[in-house]
């Protein structure tokens, strides 16, 4: 017989003994919250914490509101394998909400904390940045729509190709016939990502019947 599926009042043990083992004073069930817990007197440290079997919307919507009323704010998940709490993203995203997340083993009574709560502010992504800067920079005109994804991107580095493809259906071309139109063409065509050309001498380059296919389709 498979064993039952825990509860979230399972959880609730756990994270009350990891704030009481800082110096909270804890409770459930406090206006509306699963859990709220008091250190000091004057004035007192509140914490909020909110229980859930899953990383989901409704839990971060929960912290957004709750986060007005307390000092600090933990969302605290069952661990699971494959669960949302395992993913980077809902990690970071508990930092840039200064919530803390805690994933929970109720059978061992563990507690791991894999975001702090507080304030955060995330380390810059430099390369991304540059990449991103210079695909915008380099892009002509605005060919991709937002949000279509089954369809081949037209990136700034296809655009240079298509344009290669398209000179070159007058016949095999050099690259240096090409750099007009694409500074990097010798790249372009000796890399040939997308299966476009073939070399049929020392520094001269043919469509390939792909090639032809995509120059005739843009």
């Amino acid at each position: 017989m498979s064993a039952s599926k825990p509860a979230e009042t399972s959880l609730y043990a756990p994270v009350k003994a990891f704030l009481e083992a800082q110096g909270f004073t804890v409770k459930g069930e406090i206006g509306g919250c699963d859990l709220v817990a008091i250190r000091g007197d004057e004035p007192p440290m509140l914490v909020i914490a909110e229980l859930k079997l899953s990383f989901t919307l409704e839990l971060v919507l929960q912290a957004v509101d709750r986060l007005r009323a307390a000092d600090l704010l933990y969302l605290a998940v069952l661990g699971r394998r494959r669960g949302r709490d395992q993913d980077r993203r809902v990690h970071r995203l508990c930092r840039l909400l200064g919530v803390g997340l805690l994933i929970v083993d109720p059978r061992l009574g563990t507690i791991t904390v894999v975001a702090e709560p507080g304030p955060y502010r995330p380390r810059p992504d430099h390369p991304r940045r540059k990449r991103l800067l210079k695909e915008h920079k380099m892009r002509r005109g605005d060919p991709a729509v937002g949000g279509s994804s089954r369809q081949p991107l037209m990136t700034a580095y296809r655009q240079r190709a298509l344009a290669c493809a398209a000179a070159m259906r007058e016949g095999p071309r050099r690259p240096r016939d090409l750099r007009p139109l694409a500074e990097d063409a010798g790249a372009i065509l000796l890399r040939n990502v997308y299966g476009w050309f073939e070399r049929v001498d020392k520094g001269l380059y043919r469509l390939t019947a792909e090639g032809e296919k995509a120059a005739s389709a843009a």
